[in-house]
């Protein structure tokens, strides 16, 4: 009989609904899916996907980001709700808040990040906007290692969706958000189980892993 899989501690900081956090959540119920998600933390008390991680059984709350003077502050709350619960990795999605460089590189190598574009490209917000002014062929997301610049850290994962004639912001989006919902899943088990590792600014596939991390990043 197989020793069960030691699963890292997850924390999902979500601002909204929570869309990539529940595609998460339902990649985590497999029990060969290496990562265990144990907190659910918002900066809004009306966040949507609090109830919705409650509703799946994860411990969610909320540290509202108005009760604080400043950022480093509210960073400070944020690290001791993390670590009181143990938590080894974690994992933006949609928290709409930037954090101090402090907090980022405290988290150095454990926090990750999916971002609407194809980074390089489109940085920062209304991405999808931008990508049909500017007239790429090509639009999609990127899992990607934070780091104290915006949307600037390694590389872990990309998809792709083609730009259709007669797109606009809400049809493009539609079509890249299903593609976060698999390629987040898919990305975070490859960290959590250390099949993507990150070194000297890069991220590598072990040799175990190389087909399963080409095979996301074509999809």
């Amino acid at each position: 009989m197989s020793a069960p899989i030691r699963k890292k501690r997850i924390a999902i900081l979500i601002s909204g609904r929570g869309s990539n956090m529940v595609s998460l959540i339902e990649a985590a119920r497999a029990p060969d899916y290496p990562a265990e998600i144990v907190l659910v933390l918002s900066n809004r008390p009306d966040a949507a996907g609090l109830v919705r991680a409650r509703e799946a059984g994860i411990p969610a709350s909320a540290i509202d980001h108005k009760a604080f003077p400043d950022r480093a502050r509210f960073d400070a709350a944020l690290q001791a709700e993390l670590e009181a619960a143990g938590v080894e990795l974690i994992v933006l999605a949609g928290f709409m808040r930037i954090l101090t460089d402090a907090f980022v590189e405290a988290w150095a190598g454990r926090m990750i990040n999916i971002h609407p574009s194809l980074l390089p490209l489109f940085k920062g917000t209304h991405t999808h906007e931008r990508a049909l002014e500017a007239g790429v062929r090509l639009h999609g997301c990127t899992v990607h290692y934070v780091v104290p610049e915006l949307d600037a850290g390694p590389i872990v994962a990309q998809a792709a969706v083609p730009v259709l004639p007669g797109d606009d912001a809400d049809t493009l989006s539609a079509r890249v958000i299903v593609q976060e919902h698999r390629l987040y899943p898919a990305a975070l088990a490859l960290i959590a189980g250390g099949g993507a590792v990150l070194d000297g600014g890069r991220v590598r596939f072990t040799a175990q892993e190389r087909d399963a991390g080409a095979a996301i990043l074509s999809l």
